[in-house]
């Protein structure tokens, strides 16, 4: 019985992580990545790298969501966070909000749950079942 709740954990999990991150890449799409690549050319980086975000962003969740290739769409998502959040806060990360929150711990969230999905895989309800490598 517990194989039943485990997979149905695994679920709500993707759903949640991969409806929330693509909602922001839909963003991205209707209003273009020009933000990112103008970050990314401010620190040095080639701006044309910013168009990777579609890969965290876009791809990444729809592969979660759908439990196909999961667990490389959860470590897209994840390596997504980790270089928003260098390229944002910097050295800012261990300063709280104005609500008295960390001020990375939505980045954080949606990145852990995104290493959670790549860890623990998709699950038996998914595309492509529990039997597949990467899911």
């Amino acid at each position: 019985m517990s194989w039943i709740t485990d997979d149905a954990g695994k679920l709500l999990l993707r759903l949640l992580v991969g409806v929330l991150t693509l909602l922001h890449g839909l963003h991205l799409v209707y209003a273009g990545p020009h933000g990112v690549v103008d970050m990314l050319a401010a620190h040095g980086i080639p701006g044309f790298l910013g168009y990777a975000v579609y890969l965290g962003e876009v791809l990444a969740p729809l592969l979660v969501i759908f439990g196909f290739y999961a667990r490389i769409g959860g470590l897209l998502i994840f390596l997504t966070l980790v270089v928003a959040v260098l390229l944002v806060h910097g050295t800012n990360i261990f300063h709280l909000n104005q609500a008295g929150g960390w001020i990375i711990e939505l980045e954080l969230f949606y990145g852990l749950c995104g290493l959670a999905v790549a860890l623990l895989g998709a699950g038996k309800y998914s595309v492509a079942g529990a039997g597949g490598k990467w899911n």
